[in-house]
């Protein structure tokens, strides 16, 4: 009978000790599953907090890009044309005076180049014409010379595209006259 308290003893004993594995495993479990539900929802709380730093600097961005001047076409580079120096005796104030000019022009586009030198005998007798009816008083300042290059312009925008000079300057085939050399003597 001995020997049967034992084989029932021992199974006993094995069930226990299989019981306790099994809950200990489970209680591991249960401790390994919480421990990863707090990190879990703590990297989630840090995420969220990026995610509004970032929703507040984006504002920002947007802000700044809004004072930003809206993107236009883009404007090509302008194309210039040299002409030759004039050389001219100006209107009679104080004895004989000549005026020495280069003048370089903005214009619009290339073609507007080919036509200043089909034009150009004429634009260069205009252009002289002009020069010579000023006077140096008139042009030793710089409003006087502003005026005689707006002159310039609208007289070269008349012969090469006539009732252009009419509207705005930067839709006409000469944009701007520009003195490169301007001597009074």
């Amino acid at each position: 009978m001995a020997e049967s308290d034992r084989e029932d003893a021992a199974p006993k004993g094995g069930k226990k000790v299989l019981i306790l594995i099994i809950v200990a495993f489970l209680l591991a479990l249960a401790v390994g599953g919480g421990v990863t539900y707090y990190l879990m929802s703590r990297h989630a709380a840090e995420e969220t907090e990026d995610e509004e730093e970032v929703v507040e600097e984006k504002p920002k961005r947007v802000e700044r890009e809004r004072r930003k001047p809206a993107p236009t076409r883009e404007i090509p580079p302008p194309v210039y044309v040299a002409l030759e120096a004039f050389t001219v005796n100006l209107a009679p104030e104080n004895g004989d005076q000549f005026l020495h000019v280069v003048v370089s022009v903005e214009i619009a586009d290339e073609p507007v180049g080919e036509k200043i030198k089909v034009y150009t005998p004429k634009l260069r007798n205009n252009i002289m014409l002009l020069l010579s009816s000023q006077k140096a008083s008139e042009l030793a300042s710089r409003e006087g010379k502003q005026k005689v290059s707006d002159e310039i312009r609208d007289l070269m925008n008349e012969i090469i595209e006539p009732g252009s000079s009419r509207g705005r300057p930067e839709y006409a085939p000469i944009r701007e006259v520009l003195f490169t050399t301007f001597i009074i003597q």
